[in-house]
């Protein structure tokens, strides 16, 4: 395992950990296990703590892949983040879907269902964050060929 996979893994490792705490609490103790009414919408509770759990994870993930994980990119900083946000919303997406599926379809309870979930969503995640988001300029040795 090289030491980008391993920092990934690591990191990862750790976000995908308080994101699954911050869930748990969210479900279990802020929303109840219950509907949350936000003004004009309402949101199962699971819903509701999986959107807290992003809005906590987000920028914690970000900066733990700009300066830990993929610090050899040389791409600015703002076309990461939104590279990185457009990732994570796709991810969020995925992740919204499947765990109505699981709750409301196959009535998979809500942690087991995020457990499962998050399993599915870092092997997309690995790959979009390495070769779009945080994507490694060539070393100047191979760029000097394809100018050649």
């Amino acid at each position: 395992m090289n030491i980008q996979t391993f920092r990934y893994a690591a990191s990862g490792g750790g976000n995908t950990l308080l994101g699954l705490i911050v869930y748990y609490i969210a479900f279990k103790y802020i929303f109840a296990e219950k509907v949350f009414h936000f003004g004009f919408f309402a949101f199962e509770g699971h819903n509701a703590a999986l959107f807290l759990s992003f809005c906590v994870t987000f920028p914690v993930g970000f900066f733990m892949s700009k300066y830990v994980v993929f610090n050899d990119s040389n791409m600015k900083g703002r076309i990461q983040l939104f590279r990185y946000l457009l990732v994570c919303l796709f991810n969020l997406f995925i992740n919204y879907l499947l765990l109505k599926i699981m709750v409301e379809k196959f009535y998979v309870y809500p942690i087991f269902a995020q457990i499962i979930t998050i399993c599915i969503v870092i092997m997309f995640s690995y790959i979009a964050q390495r070769n779009f988001s945080f994507k490694a300029s060539l070393p100047d040795e191979y760029t000097d060929d394809i100018k050649d």
